[in-house]
């Protein structure tokens, strides 16, 4: 069995249940995290639990909002914890036709700048670039290995 990820009459993911119910966990974490509803939400097939519809111009605040935030935190424990989840919601934007763009942090600001439980600011580990060209890349490879 799977589910479906649609956008319109498109399927854009059609991944195992398993992956799937996964990753709308991760939704609910991370809509509490940013305080914005993703824009996911039941398919055409009202009460098929595994149907989803993405609304595009929701879910394009949703995915800016992430890859923002994702970029923008310097804890490497989350940025571990989270980097599967946003090149996954990312590569789900592009297939709707969706543009992420990463807007540059604060001048005084170094995106990725490695942090430890206690939030210790050490050495900067990556340039800002750096972090929006790994993500990309890390899209990119989400994007082969997702089934649509």
């Amino acid at each position: 069995m799977s589910m479906y990820f649609d956008a319109g009459d498109e399927t854009l993911w059609n991944p195992s249940n398993g992956a799937g119910r996964l990753f709308m966990r991760q939704v609910e974490v991370f809509e509490a995290e940013l305080k914005l509803p993703s824009g996911i939400g039941q398919g055409r097939y009202w009460g098929d639990p595994d149907t989803f519809e993405i609304d595009p111009a929701v879910y394009a605040v949703f995915v800016r909002g992430l890859a923002a935030w994702y970029c923008r935190t310097g804890h490497s424990v989350i940025r571990a914890l989270s980097e599967g989840f946003t090149a996954t919601a990312v590569t789900l934007a592009r297939r709707a036709g969706i543009e992420v763009e990463v807007p540059e942090p604060a001048p005084d600001h170094r995106c990725g700048d490695p942090q430890r439980d206690m939030q210790v600011s050490g050495n900067p580990r990556t340039a800002s670039h750096d972090n929006v060209e790994a993500l990309d890349l890390r899209a990119r490879e989400m994007d082969r290995w997702m089934a649509r």
